[in-house]
């Protein structure tokens, strides 16, 4: 099955669901990576300076954390723009420790955005990066044997739900042998309104990264949707710690997507839910761990207790 084929059968099965949905992986095109950058620079958005601040100031305890004896790889599931993570590879770097480091991203403009800045700042390090959905990486990855230290930033984790989480956490396995590590994001649970401003910018961005989706469906899809009927609306609930963000119509409508051959009704204020974003505890954070057979080696956190990056093995 084609990318294509693929997101048009997510697309009819999430828009023809009694509540409509669409995967939040699919924000990810050329268009919505570049959308997240600018989400990244707001400065509502805590997550991204938190994992800034990590990253730059503990990079060094975290690879002492690392018992790799010999040459190892660094392989970024989502990479990005790859600031943040380059805090690390830059000590790496200056220690000439033997490593390569394998970016991974579906877009293929971050892929050359991010090898070309690697190249500009680290002209030593050695990188191999891949294009696509890590999910289908993962047989590649995990044939290879090399000693591997797994990167799964940004809170990404977040945005699955509970049986979702343990389900990417098997597939990390099987990428994974004795004595490889996972180095994951966890927005933290903190101050309620602190969290809602994040989500939901007063510039509008986070709701143009929204109705990207719209628009990608159109572009890619032949989608017949008018975005400037739709809204867009987030919530956070404090007491299980999940922000859910939604599109709302904000008319009755029929829209026809081309590649799956169907019409979807709306009614006026009905939803699309588009994204989960669970914040943690610690506490959920070493159950989880446990329960999908890691051992956390430590939680790494900024100077606030906004985000960790923890380090597990297995």
């Amino acid at each position: 099955m084609t990318d294509v084929q693929t997101f048009a059968r997510d697309i009819h099965k999430g828009l023809s669901a009694p509540q409509k949905h669409i995967s939040s992986k699919y924000f990810y095109d050329d268009i919505g990576s570049g959308i997240f950058q600018d989400i990244m620079k707001m400065p509502e958005y805590y997550p991204t300076p938190c994992e800034f601040e990590i990253l730059s100031l503990q990079g060094d305890n975290i690879i002492q954390k690392l018992a790799f004896n010999g040459p190892f790889q660094i392989v970024e599931f989502g990479a990005g723009d790859g600031i943040k993570t380059r805090q690390l590879l830059k000590k790496l770097v200056e220690r000439q420790v033997d490593f390569t480091y394998v970016p991974i991203d579906i877009s293929s403009k971050a892929i050359e955005e991010l090898t070309a800045n690697m190249h500009a700042h680290l002209p030593g390090l050695k990188i191999s990066p891949m294009i696509g959905n890590y999910f289908s990486m993962m047989e590649e990855l995990a044939a290879s044997g090399v000693p591997s230290l797994l990167l799964f930033l940004g809170g990404n984790i977040g945005n699955y739900e509970a049986h979702e989480v343990n389900s990417l956490l098997a597939d990390f396995r099987k990428c994974m042998n004795p004595g490889d590590y996972l180095l994951t994001g966890f927005d933290l649970q903190k101050n309620p309104a602190t969290v809602r401003c994040a989500y939901d910018d007063p510039k509008g961005i986070t709701k143009a990264f929204n109705i990207n989706l719209l628009h990608r469906i159109n572009r890619e899809l032949g989608g017949s949707f008018k975005t400037n009927q739709f809204d867009f609306y987030s919530h956070y609930n404090p007491v299980n710690g999940e922000v859910r963000s939604y599109l709302v119509s904000l008319v009755p409508q029929k829209v026809h997507v081309r590649h799956t051959d169907k019409c979807y009704d709306f009614d006026r204020n009905e939803l699309i839910w588009t994204e989960l974003s669970k914040k943690y505890t610690l506490s959920e954070i070493e159950k989880v761990a446990a329960a999908n057979g890691f051992r956390v080696v430590e939680h790494f956190q900024d100077c606030k207790a906004y985000f960790t990056d923890s380090l597990w093995t297995i």
